[in-house]
């Protein structure tokens, strides 16, 4: 969701702060401030589950007019923010997916804090041991260390095809990507990845092992992803649909 206004010339008092929170109808966001060089206005984003603002401004915007801004724009967040469903939090007796999958969340504080996949009546399930106050901790570590050990292979697999190095691959809880690629070679994805089926995971690790190669978005860059990940589409159909979803789980 985005919504731009063009920066008018006023005098720069002071720059604007990069982090700081936002309140929307009693909602208090963390809300980034980012300056950009290319920036010719103001643009105001709101991060999938509605989890964060992020506002790309020209470079010595001041904060007065950052202010102003998000003043004008009041109305249209709220009525945006309105449509967002409340932010599931993870805790025994709901499900999650794990590679696309949807696991009961069980609570067992007799054993030590581990967390495994396991089956309850047959169906599949999320046994989290040791103390309550830990549960949501323990299984977003659990999904970091698949997500490290799924994503690995698969760069190794896709960096082998074509050729490529990857210089450092890393797991971050982003809102705004699903993975990134620097100019440098540096692989990042968000370990929430996980819980998409694993033809996704499969693609976003394509897609950003194709980066390595072409550092851009156009027909050669698509052309070397659909050959990594025939599947591409519908994977990228499916992470623009539901990505949001999974993007709101909070693990707080």
């Amino acid at each position: 969701m985005a919504f731009g206004f063009f920066k008018r010339k006023e005098p720069e008092f002071r720059p604007a702060p990069q982090e700081r929170t936002h309140d929307v109808a009693g909602r208090l966001l963390p809300l980034r401030i980012v300056e950009n060089d290319r920036a010719r206005r103001l643009t105001l984003r709101i991060d999938a589950g509605g989890r964060g603002l992020r506002i790309t401004v020209p470079p010595g915007i001041a904060h007065g007019e950052v202010d102003r801004f998000l003043h004008r724009h009041q109305g249209w967040l709220e009525q945006r923010l309105a449509k967002v469903p409340d932010r599931p939090q993870v805790r025994p007796g709901i499900k999650i997916p794990v590679r696309g999958v949807p696991h009961l969340i069980v609570h067992e504080p007799a054993s030590r804090g581990t967390v495994e996949l396991g089956a309850i009546d047959g169906k599949p399930a999320l046994i989290v041991h040791g103390d309550r106050r830990h549960l949501s901790r323990r299984i977003a570590d659990f999904l970091k260390r698949e997500a490290k050990r799924d994503i690995e292979s698969l760069v190794a697999k896709h960096t082998g095809t074509i050729g490529k190095r990857a210089r450092a691959i890393r797991f971050r809880d982003t809102t705004s990507r699903w993975g990134s690629c620097t100019s440098d070679g540096t692989l990042s994805f968000s370990w929430r990845i996980m819980m998409a089926p694993a033809p996704v995971i499969n693609y976003l690790v394509a897609h950003e092992v194709a980066h390595l190669k072409e550092m851009n978005h156009g027909p050669k860059f698509w052309k070397l992803c659909k050959e990594l990940c025939p599947d591409t589409e519908r994977c990228k159909d499916w992470l623009k649909r539901n990505g949001g979803a999974l993007q709101a789980i909070g693990f707080e």
